[in-house]
């Protein structure tokens, strides 16, 4: 549609004509071959639509008219239907484009009243946008440009102008710009897109930073980054710039660097800390799902003590996003199923092997099926790991006299020896000492509660907490397993600080996790812990409740320490034992999501199930919004 600066009564890109005239399908219209939705034939109503408009304009084609004609025809009721997502803008888009068909001298075969259902549709538009001078409304006006023929004024449109001379970095709205006022910026954009995509051109460019960018997040999500770091760490060092080109993807690079131990400051986000900011924007007037799900994402990744600008986004986007679910006829598209479950589970609970299955069960089953192939081997890899453990068992068993200590002392000592030889022989070195100390620690830890629950001993707060990081037994889980990532762990590297730090206060979490989730039924039992002990030496100032709130607080405050402890770039301990401590953290939290995986064993056998025996369910492609 754009004309030669030299000659306007011919094309500025005649080879995007021929490659219109070169490849309209049988059916009379230009898109994908299949179409598998009615979302999808939507667009290519729409496509068909332009690409008559535009040679009609150049006065070519004639058959290529008629044929595409006929195609919008057979499927006009497509265009009206309601029930059907539509992208965005189509529907003032199409009316505008199809009145401007209309306006030169195109005659389609289609009844008056669809004919004026569509014109209401753009009457309608004008209607809602008359008089509201709010940068939202002007924004969306700018990106939907290619339906207003010449009804906007073009000085504010090129107020959204970006760097690269685009239109929110659409060639559809830039070209519509460049028609109705002519822009250098804007005609070395979309020549720049010739050049480099030749006759047929991307809807957006660029995409390149946020396609790579989403790449890494389903690669996470699924659990097999590991097997393509290098290709991740090349799209983590991008430049600053070229991730600030809208809310979503600037929110998205945020949560990832983040958690990738980058150095990213709040900063990126404070141009939409505030709701109103982000309403007078293009995303916030299309009240965006997606985007408004990648800011509340972003704002949980909350490291410091208090971050203001995470917390006021986290708070806003939290609260449009539950409308959304609770909004009347709300349709239950995957983008709503991805909200609720956000909602439902902060990052610290979502645990890595769960995360990784609903991942794959909920990827467009057309576009994944590399990564569906490559990580049904990693399931089944752990299912065979599942097989060895139990042989482990079965070859080593013993005949135990019934006395309980003897039993429980032959327990942890023959573990103690197998799983210190296997680690052993991975380390090159002897471990088996250092489990044998490990297990010694944590057992006089219990004899030490043991102790003072038979003398009715009421220790302080500061007492309990020294002794009950050690006695809840986790350092007896995560050492081994460290042994086993296939890193050197030195005996150096684990009597570090830095190691000592991260037991710290991932055993403090999960101790303070129990104790909140337990203090009732505890209680009941003759057994104090952290939170009863807060309210007992409150002198009856605080509840049992007050005293859960307080202790959520510190609970808080020890997760943001251990994330940027092991989101830390120098470092002694190697990043995958780092990471074990964080994975052990958010399964702690998933095993007290709700009351405490003892009482509530049913979930636990389910979780374990989902990860280990249970089939992948993959999900049929659905339309998104």
């Amino acid at each position: 549609m754009v004309p030669s600066p030299g000659s306007p009564q011919a094309p500025c890109f005649p080879q995007c004509v021929q490659w219109i005239l070169e490849n309209q399908l049988d059916n009379g219209s230009w898109g994908h071959n299949e179409v598998d939705s009615s979302a999808d034939k939507k667009e290519t109503i729409l496509a068909t639509l332009a690409c008559v408009i535009a040679l009609k304009k150049w006065d070519v084609g004639p058959a290529h008219i008629t044929k595409g004609i006929q195609f919008i025809a057979r499927n006009f009721q497509t265009v009206t239907d309601e029930q059907i997502v539509v992208p965005i803008g189509f529907d003032f888009t199409f009316s505008g484009m199809f009145t401007l068909a209309i306006n030169m001298g195109l005659q389609f075969p289609v009844r008056q009243t669809d004919i004026d259902g569509i014109l209401r549709l753009r009457e309608n538009e004008l209607k809602r946008y008359d008089g509201d001078k709010s940068t939202a409304i002007e924004a969306y006006c700018a990106y939907v440009a290619e339906g207003f023929e010449n009804l906007l004024d073009w000085n504010d449109v090129m107020k959204f102008q970006a760097k690269n001379g685009s239109l929110f970095n659409s060639p559809s709205a830039t070209a519509a710009a460049l028609v109705a006022n002519y822009d250098d910026k804007a005609l070395q954009y979309l020549n720049l897109l010739v050049t480099q995509f030749g006759s047929a051109v991307p809807t957006v460019f660029p995409q390149n930073i946020h396609c790579q960018l989403s790449m890494v997040d389903t690669l996470e999500s699924v659990g097999i980054s590991r097997h393509f770091s290098a290709e991740i760490k090349a799209v983590l060092d991008m430049k600053e710039e070229e991730i600030m080109l809208d809310a979503e993807t600037c929110a998205m690079a945020f949560r990832i660097l983040q958690m990738n131990g980058y150095d990213v400051s709040t900063d990126w986000l404070s141009h939409i800390a505030e709701a109103s900011n982000f309403h007078n924007s293009l995303q916030g007037y299309l009240c965006d799902t997606k985007t408004l799900l990648e800011m509340y994402k972003a704002s949980k990744v909350i490291l410091s003590e208090r971050d203001l600008t995470l917390e006021n986004i986290g708070c806003w986007t939290g609260s449009l996003l539950r409308e959304k679910l609770c909004s009347d006829g709300a349709q239950r598209v995957p983008i709503l199923e991805e909200v609720e479950y956000a909602l439902k589970f902060p990052h610290y609970a979502i645990v890595d092997p769960l995360n990784n299955r609903r991942s794959i069960e909920h990827l467009d089953a057309r576009g994944s099926q590399t990564l569906k192939t490559k990580y049904l081997y990693d399931f089944s890899f752990r299912n065979d790991e599942l097989q060895n453990i139990i042989s482990w068992d079965e070859h080593h068993k013993v005949e135990f006299c019934s006395e309980k200590v003897e039993i429980v002392f032959y327990a942890v000592y023959n573990t103690v020896n197998q799983l210190g030889s296997m680690a052993s022989a991975v380390q090159k070195r002897d471990v088996t000492k250092h489990l044998a100390e490990t297990w010694l620690k944590v057992m006089l830890c219990m004899l030490t509660e043991a102790d003072w629950q038979r003398r009715q001993f009421v220790p302080t707060v500061e007492e309990y907490m020294a002794n009950a990081v050690s006695s809840l037994a986790l350092a007896v889980i995560i050492l081994p397993a460290q042994y086993f990532l296939g890193e050197t762990l030195s005996d150096y590297m684990v009597k570090d600080h830095e190691y000592s730090n991260l037991s710290e206060l991932m055993f403090t979490c999960s101790r303070l996790l129990n104790d909140i989730r337990s203090v009732e039924r505890e209680f009941e039992a003759g057994k104090l812990n952290s939170v009863s002990l807060l309210a007992l030496h409150s002198g009856g100032s605080m509840s049992i409740e007050a005293a859960k709130k307080e202790t959520h607080g510190s609970l808080e405050s020890y997760r943001r320490g251990l994330v940027a402890l092991v989101r830390r770039q120098d470092s002694v301990v190697p990043r995958s034992c780092k990471e074990l401590f964080w994975k052990l953290c958010k399964t702690i939290h998933l095993f007290y999501f709700q009351i405490d995986g003892f009482t509530s064993p049913k979930e636990m056998v389910g979780a374990v199930n989902q990860v280990i025996n249970e089939p992948l369910e993959l999900q049929s492609s659905n339309t998104h919004v």
